[in-house]
């Protein structure tokens, strides 16, 4: 039994009333709150500074970095990427062969592809060729990059231009052009039987 001391009799009656008013005062109701605080459309995950590496057999192919990643994990388990993103692809040896930069994707990991959009550019360091293009589509398990907007390569050897957009391998080494238009030099070296 708790005893208190004091000389006013009359508050005790009140401190009485006021701790039992505070203890029973503050229930929560579980429903309430999830109404009030959850939300379907927000992502399970956040992350900055995102940075993955996919390997196979311990090597290094594919890095990707992202200032900003949403992950949900519904019907299918995909991360958005927002504000920029980066691919690296790497040979055999562990060397960055070609690069992929993006402001916007969505990497699905359900099926293995990578959608970049806005200001989309892939370079292939050995050729010194870039690729620019508004949207790509990269898939992993075959390794191939496809474009189906219109898109412009720039190398040393001149500027081309695909309409209906292109196909090639992620190491950006060699591709096909959907409709193609453009200016290229051709090597002296070609012989023609």
């Amino acid at each position: 039994m708790i005893r208190f001391k004091t000389k006013n009799k009359r508050l005790i009656p009140v401190l009485l009333c006021c701790l039992t008013g505070i203890l029973f005062s503050c229930v929560n109701d579980l429903e309430t709150i999830q109404k009030i605080t959850f939300n379907t459309n927000a992502p399970d995950e956040s992350t900055k500074d995102l940075h993955i590496i996919i390997s196979d057999s311990g090597y290094a192919k594919v890095e990707i970095l992202a200032s900003l990643a949403e992950t949900f994990r519904g019907k299918e388990y995909i991360t958005k990427v927002k504000d920029s993103l980066r691919v690296n692809f790497f040979d055999e040896k562990g060397k960055i062969v070609s690069t992929l930069f993006a402001l916007n994707g969505e990497i699905n990991f359900n099926n293995g592809t990578i959608i970049v959009k806005d200001s989309v550019r892939l370079y292939n360091f050995q050729n010194k060729q870039l690729l620019e293009t508004e949207a790509l589509f990269w898939n992993q398990r075959d390794s191939t990059i496809y474009s189906l907007s219109q898109i412009i390569v720039r190398s040393p050897k001149g500027i081309v231009i695909g309409k209906d957009g292109l196909k090639t391998t992620q190491e950006f080494d060699k591709y096909e052009l959907l409709k193609p238009e453009g200016k290229i030099q051709i090597e002296d070296e070609l012989e023609i039987n």
